[in-house]
């Protein structure tokens, strides 16, 4: 009879330790869906906010067709990004397409100086401002699932509930490249 016993409160730790293990993946899993939630608010502003950007560019950059394309383009991906890993690879590729407006926004001193964009260029601003924190919000929340899953004992279970490691939002490897070259000042 004692053995039965001790047979079953080992069984029953067994299942607490797993449910605990579980539930600690799903706590987890839930921060970052979380995380990525804040990011998509940000997002939406931000897609909003392009179109304006654009139309206010437009007139002074005619033929400066492929840049607008491009932005424009990546925005409607963006958009359109179903998973939270399609919605990284598009916010990368919007990201270098904004980059480019802007580097081609300097050969236009009127524009600069244009109340509407300039407001425009404040707004975008600010909202990536608020992106670079909810993304740091977000890979920290993906850091704590990714350590989760990979530490023991976990690892065992983390597979079988169809947990795994997931990516973070980083700049992107184009973005990278061009971060680790020293900058072109002129004076």
């Amino acid at each position: 009879m004692s053995g039965l016993l001790i047979t079953l409160i080992i069984i029953a730790v067994v299942i607490i330790w797993v449910v605990a293990i579980y539930n600690g993946l799903i706590r987890l899993r839930t921060n970052r869906e979380n995380a990525f939630a804040d990011i998509d608010v940000q997002l939406k502003q931000r897609h909003d906010l392009v179109p304006q950007l654009v139309g206010a560019v437009r007139g002074y950059m005619e033929h400066e067709a492929e840049t607008l394309k491009a932005v424009t383009h990546a925005r409607v991906a963006a958009e359109n990004a179903s998973s939270v890993n399609d919605k990284i690879r598009a916010e990368k590729q919007l990201d270098v397409a904004l980059k480019g407006l802007n580097v081609q926004v300097e050969a236009y001193p009127n524009l600069k100086a244009n109340e509407n964009f300039m407001q425009l260029q404040n707004e975008l601003s600010d909202i990536e401002n608020k992106l670079a924190a909810v993304r740091r919000f977000f890979n920290s929340a993906t850091k704590e699932l990714n350590i989760s899953v990979q530490k023991f004992p976990n690892v065992i279970f983390a597979g079988m509930f169809g947990f795994k490691q997931e990516p973070m939002f980083d700049v992107g490897d184009t973005q990278r490249v061009e971060m680790d070259q020293a900058p072109d000042i002129k004076f």
